[in-house]
Formats: structure tokens, sequence, C-alpha cells
């Protein structure tokens, strides 16, 4: 049995589950609303202020299916409740983030300023001009646009150089040295 598949997924209160149907999950809470449609080979069943997540037999593809279903109805409902949040910090000379509407502007030593527009569910906070924060209810959407956000200009090896997550730890590099 997963061990993460077999835990329940806990309720909190001001959070409301709705499973209809071919397993459409909608999740609203304080933050917002989330809906996803899960494999149909699972079982989604509520029952007093908790999900359980149940497979009908042992095969390759319902245990695969299994914790994942449940990590993910976890996420939906954390994310109405709390959201999510990654920090990105821009290193290097002229390297700084400018925020005008929806719209994010990085000069990462490149001719041209790169500008990204915010999708849908996310937003972008910058805190100083090194400091950007994606914030979001959805774990997948927060995580991608911090992604493409890091691809602009990602962290180089020898001075630490572009944009890097801040838990992110860079492998340095000692540079050339000099003949003797």
């Amino acid at each position: 049995m997963s061990r993460i598949g077999k835990l329940p997924v806990v309720i909190p209160a001001g959070v409301t589950v709705e499973i209809k149907d071919n397993n459409l999950v909608t999740v609203k809470g304080p933050k917002g609303t989330l809906e996803k449609a899960f494999a149909t080979e699972l079982t989604l069943e509520k029952n007093d202020g908790e999900v359980v997540v149940k497979r009908p037999n042992d095969n390759k593809k319902e245990k695969s299916l299994h914790g994942l279903t449940r990590a993910l109805l976890q996420n939906m409902v954390d994310g109405v409740t709390n959201g999510f949040e990654k920090k990105l910090e821009i290193n290097g000379v002229g390297y700084r983030a400018a925020k005008q509407g929806k719209t994010l502007t990085l000069t990462l030593g490149y001719s041209h300023p790169v500008t990204m527009e915010d999708p849908e569910g996310v937003e972008t906070v910058l805190e100083g001009t090194n400091t950007i924060f994606v914030k979001g209810i959805d774990k997948e959407k927060v995580g991608q646009y911090a992604a493409e956000i890091r691809s602009k200009r990602g962290p180089e090896p020898y001075k630490g150089k572009g944009i890097k997550y801040a838990d992110e730890v860079i492998r340095r590099k000692v540079g050339k040295t000099g003949k003797k």
C-alpha cells in the first residue's frame, strides 16, 4: 500500500471539497477556487471532514496514481487555505527587476530588457530590485512561472551571477589561474 496514498486529506474549516462524476474535484477556500480532473481508475470518497483516495487493485498504473492523486489533492487544499510562494534572487552587477502592472521587466545583462507577463492566477511581488516573490494558489503554476523566470538567466558557477531560487545552492568553480 502506498504510504502517502493511504493517508486521508484533512479538510480544514472554511474549505469545501466537491467530488463530481469522473473524479472532477472542486476545492473552494478563502484564497480562491481550484478545479482538477483526476484519473477515473481511483475512487475518491469524502466523509466527515476528510477525503480518502482508494484504488481497486494493485496494478502498476493504479499504484503509481494512488500517491500522486492524494498529493495533488493535498496541494489543492493547501493552496486555497495558505497559498504557495517561491522566492527568487537576482545576483550580478546591473541585474535588476522592475514591476509595472502585471508586467515584470528584468535587466539581465542582455542588449534588451526581458519582459514577462504574469499568468492567470499567479502574481509576482518585488522586494527591492533583486528579490522576486512568485505567489499563487496553484502549486504547479507557481513553480512553472518561477522556473520560467529563472531560465531567462540561470546562475553561472564562476561568479554566481544570474537568477536563482533563495534556497538553491550554487556549486562554485575555481576560475583560471595565471601563469607563473
